[in-house]
């Protein structure tokens, strides 16, 4: 994702990556009794990171399978979820993007914040 290229190669790598970096957060905070958290990524189709081929969009898609069901996380958040158009899944609400299809505008940050249950607040 991001500024790596758009090729299959190099977003299997950071996809691998980013899912063996959340993996060892995890066990190191669970070894500490620490709760872990995740939260998915947001999409950011239309953005100039946003490649035709969909390369970047796949990584984020393996990114977020695993977070909602690797079962490594105490709880997870959905703020793909929170934010994503559903009409076109690959782009944030039009009411959450600043206008560069990767950044959320306070509405959208609201949109995160509701999607975090309280009850997390209280374990």
């Amino acid at each position: 994702m991001g500024t790596a290229d758009a090729t299959e190669a190099a977003q299997q790598a950071i996809a691998t990556d980013l899912i063996t970096a959340y993996d060892q957060i995890v066990t190191r905070a669970h070894a500490r009794g620490i709760r872990v958290y995740g939260a998915t990524l947001t999409p950011f189709g239309g953005n100039g990171y946003d490649d035709p081929a969909g390369t970047r969009e796949a990584a984020r898609q393996t990114v977020n399978g695993w977070i909602r069901g690797s079962g490594r996380f105490d709880a997870v958040i959905d703020f793909d979820l929170a934010v994503r158009d559903p009409a076109r899944p690959r782009h944030l609400l039009p009411v959450a993007d600043t206008g560069d299809h990767l950044h959320l505008n306070p509405a959208g940050y609201r949109l995160l914040a509701d999607a975090v249950p309280a009850r997390l607040f209280a374990e």
